[in-house]
């Protein structure tokens, strides 16, 4: 399922932004991007993600932005000094009016020079003890909560478009079911002028005839297959409302074959054209059905 969710806080003294998206896959595919000081947090990322999603492509984003309140360094002084001299000459060469103030000298590179180890490769500092792992988790699992909000919103729409595929499935099989009782009857009268036909008016065994009608009504019977049906059906529509404790769309998938399994043997009894074409349409919703599932967790 597709969907986004985004977090910030602090991880040691480096401010930290996790953006999660996640598109439609049948499986679990983590695509994760850290920052190299946080490299080695990215298997616990990626388990992280994995206990909360369990299908779909999935891309997390780790951006630092260096937190100014906590920054700590030193005054060149030399530099200083040289800033304030060439300052105070241009003005005098020049003519210029105003003053040569603090903030104007502090502001012009390199005058506040930063601790050597107040930054790592990436020019943020963070922190090298466990503590930071788990501030990094604590951010994703917020990015994750406000991913899974978005997709829940999603799968409420997407459980409204299953439902009217469900539905149509559901009536088609009950014009299957009230045309199947009609259909043997036809097939029977259908026989019975056959032989009617071939015998030319010699005398038929009634009895043989009546078992070979018995076989043919029991070869076109298709009340189990739609009793099967009605009971997949149902199963679908429980799952659709009340949900699996590991995830509805495995059990969807799985109840979607088994109405496809229905159909086909349904369809392969049918013998008949108005039932072949709600045989059609059944097999046609499923597979708009299927499509869906395969994505849902």
């Amino acid at each position: 399922m597709t969907g986004f969710g985004a977090a910030d806080g602090l991880v040691g003294r480096a401010r930290v932004s996790v953006e999660v998206r996640t598109v439609n896959h049948r499986f679990f595919n983590p695509s994760i991007k850290l920052p190299g000081a946080f490299a080695r947090w990215e298997g616990d990322v990626r388990e992280t993600l994995r206990r909360q999603i369990t299908r779909g492509h999935v891309t997390l984003s780790a951006r630092t932005h260096r937190d100014v309140s906590a920054t700590s360094g030193a005054i060149d002084e030399t530099r200083f000094a040289g800033y304030v001299q060439q300052l105070t000459a241009l003005k005098a060469r020049y003519g210029l009016g105003g003053e040569v103030d603090l903030a104007t000298v502090l502001r012009l590179p390199d005058v506040i020079a930063s601790e050597p180890d107040a930054a790592e490769s990436d020019g943020i500092q963070a922190d090298n003890g466990d503590g930071g792992g788990a501030q990094l988790i604590a951010i994703v699992d917020a990015a994750v909560a406000a991913l899974s909000a978005m997709r829940a919103a999603e799968g409420a729409r997407l459980a409204l478009f299953l439902g009217e595929r469900v539905s149509l499935i559901e009536a088609a099989v009950g014009r299957i079911r009230e045309r199947a009782p009609v259909r043997v009857i036809a097939a029977r009268d259908r026989l019975r002028e056959a032989v009617r036909v071939l015998t030319e008016g010699i005398a038929v065994d009634e009895q043989r005839l009546a078992q070979e009608i018995a076989l043919l009504a029991d070869r076109l019977d298709v009340a189990e297959e739609l009793d099967r049906f009605t009971s997949h059906i149902a199963a679908f529509r429980t799952t659709l409302r009340d949900g699996a404790a590991d995830g509805i769309g495995k059990r969807l998938g799985f109840l979607v074959q088994e109405m496809l399994r229905e159909a086909n043997t349904t369809g392969s009894k049918a013998n008949d054209a108005p039932m072949l074409q709600d045989v059609v349409a059944i097999k046609e919703e499923l597979e708009r059905i299927r499509e869906q599932v395969d994505n849902l967790e």
